[in-house]
């Protein structure tokens, strides 16, 4: 029996949970709103200051969503005809052999499990998508989102989802309160990727499965072969995390602007016939 799960699957999975109330309202508002030709999904960025060394940069206010995932696993944008030859050539994962949502809910959910190669090519496809370069924050980054962030451990279950109240899966994101930036779930729901000053990948925030979570005493956790070791009924992959369903990922720019719109790719022009080619 054929495993590969399609995109219909996939989003059958959300159809066994009941969504959660909506999402509170941002406290501030994005500095901009990014719109991905080819699917449904607007992305809010928000504007972080710069602390320290780190110079002012851009966040999403969300972590990325499987319909956002989907579109650069799937090739959606393409089938849509809402693709460029610069972004169709973008390599990407190859299929889950299962539901890698893991049944936690799928539409409006973080993405999950995705290894750090594929958060990488993820955000090469946006960035050919957008015009913007995005990218995972580093440590560096992140760390400054969370200084400002005005979020301590006492306050921590009005933002986050851990396991004293996630009943051992994620969350829709955005569904508890967003920060004092303007960003929601940078701590609990899921681990997010960040990149390391010595070129490595690690993961921030803690995530539904934490007890609790203490702003004061949250340190980066290097990516490990462990988040890929269990189970023989899910092959491992360059691309997935079989013991992963805690991480995902959010997306950061530098840029204010694109450096050039996303252009719609032409249709390909149809093969020629025996008889055409004949003349």
């Amino acid at each position: 029996m054929d495993l590969v799960c399609t995109t219909a699957a996939l989003l059958a999975a959300a159809a066994l949970r009941q969504s959660p109330a909506a999402a509170p309202a941002p406290a501030v508002s994005p500095a901009f709103t990014e719109s991905i030709a080819g699917t449904a999904v607007s992305m809010d960025v928000v504007k972080v200051p710069g602390c320290g060394d780190v110079k002012p940069f851009f966040a999403a206010r969300l972590e990325v969503p499987w319909e956002l995932f989907d579109a650069f696993l799937y090739h959606l944008d393409q089938k849509a005809g809402s693709s460029t030859a610069e972004s169709d050539a973008v390599t990407r994962p190859t299929k889950p052999y299962v539901a890698v949502d893991r049944g936690y809910g799928h539409q409006g959910w973080p993405a999950i499990s995705m290894s750090s190669k594929g958060a990488v090519q993820f955000c090469e496809w946006l960035s050919k998508k957008t015009g913007r370069t995005y990218r995972l924050p580093t440590v560096a980054e992140w760390e400054c989102m969370a200084k400002q962030s005005g979020v301590a451990a006492a306050s921590m279950i009005e933002h986050a989802w851990t396991a004293a109240d996630a009943k051992n899966a994620s969350h829709k994101v955005g569904s508890k309160k967003a920060d004092a930036l303007g960003i929601a779930d940078l701590w609990g729901n899921v681990a997010e990727w960040c990149t390391t000053a010595d070129g490595g990948f690690c993961i921030l925030g803690g995530s539904f499965k934490d007890k609790a979570i203490d702003p004061s005493a949250m340190k980066p956790i290097p990516e490990t072969e462990d988040w890929n070791e269990s189970d023989p009924q899910f092959p491992k992959s360059v691309w997935w995390l079989v013991d992963g369903p805690f991480i995902g990922m959010r997306v950061v720019t530098s840029d204010a602007s694109p450096t050039a719109p996303a252009a719609t790719a032409a249709p390909a022009a149809p093969a020629a016939t025996n008889t055409e080619k004949t003349k």
